[in-house]
């Protein structure tokens, strides 16, 4: 079994590939790229792969622009944080899909899919491509809007373009507006940024999401890192290193 794998963020290439050793155990090889133009470098040199587990966003465009240039006859699993409109384009073109974040048990489930059912599928053609790319462009996803908080006093509903900050913290997560308060959320920090629109929101690390408007500042740090100084936080945030360089490319659309 040989893979090319397509993830730009270094953090899920590694859990993608660990979870990928535990099902086909050593019985598998891989190629790995980061962007549009590595894979079409890569899919150019004719290596033969027996399946392709890409990213949509990837660190110079959309995924679907690979498939537009380069017609394959390879199956393709994607993964994706988007809702369920998109999911169903992916079925009715026959292409399986893993939603973010996604567990091991996810992937192993994807992957009998493939083993029973991708073989024997008819090869996919640009026109697909070129109509998934128009899904995706379209302002018609559904980003979470706002978040309902339950305190004491009752419910408050906090607007996702008011906050500033998202934290981890342990089972809950600390949204914190553009004034400097936090709301408490009963939701994995992984699921929220799924939710939130990319345009507008990055993950810099593990426990921390940030919103574009609100950064003020950015510095340089030690060992590749950013520190950034945001409104409505005290402290200067950092990126992990592994991450600065797609931070950088997110900054720069």
């Amino acid at each position: 079994m040989h893979i090319l794998l397509i993830e730009d963020e270094i953090p899920a290439f590694d859990k993608l590939k660990l979870h990928l050793s535990y099902f086909f155990e050593s019985n598998f090889t891989f190629q790995w790229s980061r962007s549009v133009q590595e894979t079409l470098d890569v899919l150019s040199s004719e290596e033969p792969f027996d399946l392709i587990i890409s990213d949509i966003q990837l660190l110079d465009g959309a995924a679907f622009e690979i498939f537009e240039k380069k017609p394959i006859q390879i199956p393709i699993i994607f993964c994706t944080a988007y809702d369920s409109f998109l999911l169903k384009a992916f079925q009715t073109n026959g292409i399986a899909y893993l939603l973010k974040p996604y567990t091991r048990k996810d992937i192993e489930e994807v992957l009998r899919k493939y083993q029973t059912l991708f073989k024997s599928q008819k090869p996919l053609n640009s026109s697909n491509f070129i109509a998934l790319k128009e899904v995706l462009q379209q302002d018609k996803i559904d980003y979470k809007k706002r978040f309902v908080i339950k305190t004491k006093k009752g419910i408050h509903l906090l607007k996702s373009v008011d906050i500033s900050v998202v934290e981890a913290a342990g089972d809950f997560c600390k949204l914190i507006d553009k004034n400097g308060k936090t709301h408490l959320y009963s939701q994995s920090i992984g699921k929220i940024y799924g939710s939130l629109n990319p345009n507008s929101f990055f993950r810099i690390n593990r426990s921390q999401i940030v919103q574009l408007p609100y950064i003020i500042k950015i510095e340089n740090h030690f060992k590749n890192r950013l520190l950034l100084t945001v409104n409505g936080h005290s402290e200067k945030l950092k990126t992990s290193s592994s991450i600065t360089s797609s931070f950088r490319v997110w900054l720069d659309k």
